[in-house]
């Protein structure tokens, strides 16, 4: 069996580079999310992890929202065509954020941070890229 290394949260050492990287205009950040079958609360509650990150969702959109926040893309997993078979997400997004500070804002949120731990007891592997907007065009390459 494949030995994997799960990600759930980042660690303080991105977390300052993301700082450190202010610059003007928004971001996009894709969001990948594998949930846990059952949520795993601190406080020992029973929850799927679907039920969990609906809470999650609930109580983060508004704040999400009301700092300027959108979804712009939002997919199924259908079929993994280049990297591991087992490597599947059960919910995709792109999320925008008017600038970088828009998303330290969000993060230092009271009712965002309260909504967080919904978040940590539903996803079991996550991964979180922070992108910038480049032209459209007609080509793969830039």
């Amino acid at each position: 069996m494949e030995n994997r290394q799960f990600h759930t949260s980042f660690s303080k050492k991105v977390w300052e580079t993301f700082k450190a990287h202010l610059r003007p205009g928004p971001i996009q950040m894709l969001n990948l999310i594998r949930l846990r079958e059952q949520a795993e609360y601190s406080d020992g509650r029973a929850s799927t992890g679907a039920e969990a990150y609906s809470a999650y969702s609930d109580l983060s959109a508004p704040v999400f929202q009301a700092l300027g926040g959108k979804i712009i893309w939002r997919g199924g997993h259908e079929l993994t065509m280049v990297g591991p078979q087992s490597e599947t997400w059960d919910i995709a997004f792109v999320a925008e954020y008017p600038s970088v500070q828009v998303f330290l804002n969000m993060m230092r949120n009271e009712t965002y941070r309260d909504a967080m731990r919904h978040r940590q007891a539903s996803v079991l592997d996550s991964r979180l890229v922070r992108f910038a907007s480049r032209d459209n065009g007609l080509s793969f390459a830039d």
